[in-house]
């Protein structure tokens, strides 16, 4: 398995595995895969990662802003999906560690993470990356007629955002 950059190439196979994603209903409120350039404009330059064996790409990594306000520029949100025919061989903790060491490199401080709380593959991935359960949302939205409650996550850089 290789690690290496995500490019807008990538994005028929990308896309595939958020299809799967979506289709599962416990990874996102997203109903639809998103074009290219509306998923490319959501998402930051830094933190895009794929895992690839022999030219298939297994899953993906990505980071976005929770805010545009300078005061935040150290925040991210992550998302990964791993294929369903990869999951269970370490694809995802690959990736996140990839990414962790990245956005420190960008300057990061702080990763967010949001999932359903059924979620338990994600939320132990999060935790055993050195994520720590912050909050908790009732409810807060709707996924095909059903109320759904997320779980929030952060990893706090140690080498970033400590003085």
């Amino acid at each position: 398995m290789q690690i290496r950059a995500m490019v807008a190439s990538d994005w028929a196979q990308v896309s595939q595995i958020y299809a799967e994603g979506i289709a599962g209903h416990m990874a996102t409120f997203e109903t639809c895969v998103p074009s290219w350039s509306d998923w490319d404009e959501k998402h930051l330059d830094i933190g895009r990662f794929v895992a690839e064996e022999e030219g298939v790409i297994l899953g993906w990594v990505a980071l976005g802003a929770v805010s545009h306000r300078a005061v935040y520029r150290g925040v991210v949100e992550d998302t990964i999906y791993v294929a369903k025919n990869a999951q269970g061989r370490g694809v995802g903790s690959v990736l996140m560690a990839t990414m962790i060491d990245a956005s420190e490199k960008a300057g990061i401080w702080s990763i967010l993470a949001v999932t359903f709380q059924e979620n338990n593959a994600s939320i132990a991935l999060h935790q055993k990356l050195g994520f720590r359960m912050i909050g908790y949302r009732e409810r807060i939205a709707q996924l095909d007629g059903v109320w759904r409650n997320t779980v929030m996550l952060e990893r706090r850089s140690e080498v970033i955002g400590n003085d």
